[in-house]
């Protein structure tokens, strides 16, 4: 395998995001996402982008026609926004560049990273005598959507032609699954779920498929019950502590009454609690902030000073962990349909009789499907300090590379059977 120089710059995106500093990993993307640029784009990744250029153009007129707010608060926003739009397109340009590498250099940076987080893992352990969820959580990183899809490409190998040795993969699939397993992330969880019922094609509609999802969906209404029954401590052991945060799972992110006099019913329920604050902060705007958000530079009031992951004390929110509150606040509803919309393009097939491109439509159904749930608890592309983006972007990317080779090389074949023609 010939090595890219342009790698060094696709694992440098990677662990820029290990430093916690959003606009150091704005500066990386952009540069990448420059150098790497190219024209030639498909109709589907061009209609994937302009919906999110759309949301941002909404927040930027609904500012300049209704709002008047600081260059700084703007500025802020428009590089979160841009966020998915850098990072798709970064990823769309390198699997142009990386054409048949494109998988494997995905599982090798994927392998590369969990190793690291098994070393901080490992470090936060003995250096803080901890076993606590929340404190592992804490120097270890809440989750990764990068390592499921490593997962998954190491797990299916053959049916996404990866050349990889047998022992090799084994090795890789180990350190991968432990690596994810101390995230002990519950959305990790569901996202390996989603994928493995997609790539194995049960999300399209048939009896078989019927009978998998519904045994999914039994089975884990079943495993559910049984924790639930259990009762788990919220601070208990290490394995209640993990079995608690499965069991409010349900409510967590759904409740639409919370107490926040009841430090325990606002802590567990906070993004509920966000959700609720957004909701009625743009209602009470009137019809335009409806319709159309309230633009760039816009905040939520939580009404308390919460401390975040960045270890400061923050009461106006500029992005939320809903996804769909956030773009609710900058860009309204139009903002919404335009986000679900792009989610609808990114999980849509491209027809094809090519085994290993239907197989990369069923892991881009499965993206997109797990986009809604991510996107309601975990920011999806908006997220400061995750990949999703540029993983995805080179799937679409070399789903593309694969279909012109395809078309290439029947067109050569054509023009052969021509030529020998008498």
């Amino acid at each position: 395998m010939k090595f890219k120089k342009t790698y060094l710059l696709y694992i440098l995106c990677l662990v820029v995001l290990l430093f916690n500093n959003y606009e150091l990993t704005f500066v990386v993307w952009s540069f990448t996402a420059l150098i790497t640029l190219r024209t030639n784009f498909s109709k589907q990744f061009i209609y994937i982008i302009s919906c999110f250029i759309a949301i941002l153009l909404i927040s930027f007129l609904t500012e300049l026609f209704f709002y008047d707010r600081t260059i700084f608060n703007k500025v802020r926003d428009v590089t979160y926004l841009l966020k998915p739009i850098i990072g798709l397109t970064l990823g769309y340009n390198l699997a142009k560049k990386y054409g048949n590498n494109t998988l494997i250099y995905i599982i090798n940076c994927g392998v590369f990273l969990s190793i690291i987080h098994l070393v901080i893992i490992l470090y936060s352990i003995l250096a803080y005598k901890t076993l606590s969820v929340s404190e592992i959580r804490h120097y270890g990183g809440y989750f990764n959507d990068f390592e499921p899809y490593v997962f998954i490409l190491l797990l299916f190998s053959t049916k996404f032609n990866i050349a990889i040795s047998k022992q090799k993969r084994f090795i890789y699939l180990t350190i991968v699954a432990t690596s994810i397993l101390c995230y002990l992330s519950r959305t990790n969880f569901i996202q390996l779920i989603i994928l493995v019922l997609a790539v194995k094609g049960f999300f399209s509609l048939t009896v078989k498929s019927i009978k998998i999802i519904g045994f999914t969906v039994l089975a884990t209404l079943i495993g559910y019950t049984l924790i639930y029954n259990y009762n788990p401590k919220r601070k208990g052991s290490f394995t209640d502590e993990f079995l608690y945060k499965v069991k409010i799972i349900p409510i967590e992110a759904f409740k639409t009454k919370i107490n926040k006099e009841d430090w325990k019913d606002f802590n567990d329920n906070f993004r509920s609690f966000e959700n609720i604050k957004t909701v009625n902060q743009v209602y009470y705007g009137g019809t335009q902030a409806i319709i159309s958000g309230k633009g760039l530079g816009s905040t939520v009031d939580i009404g308390v000073n919460m401390l975040n992951n960045d270890e400061t004390r923050v009461r106006y929110y500029p992005f939320l962990h809903n996804a769909f509150s956030t773009i609710f606040l900058k860009s309204g509803l139009l903002g919404i349909i335009f986000y679900l919309l792009s989610i609808y393009l990114i999980g849509k097939k491209i027809i094809s009789t090519d085994i290993q491109i239907n197989n990369l439509n069923n892991l881009l159904l499965g993206s997109g499907i797990f986009l809604i749930i991510s996107s309601w608890v975990f920011m999806g592309f908006y997220l400061k300090l995750d990949s999703k983006s540029i993983l995805i972007g080179l799937l679409l990317g070399y789903r593309e590379y694969l279909k012109k080779q395809l078309v290439n090389s029947k067109e050569i074949t054509s023009t052969s059977e021509i030529n020998t023609q008498p």
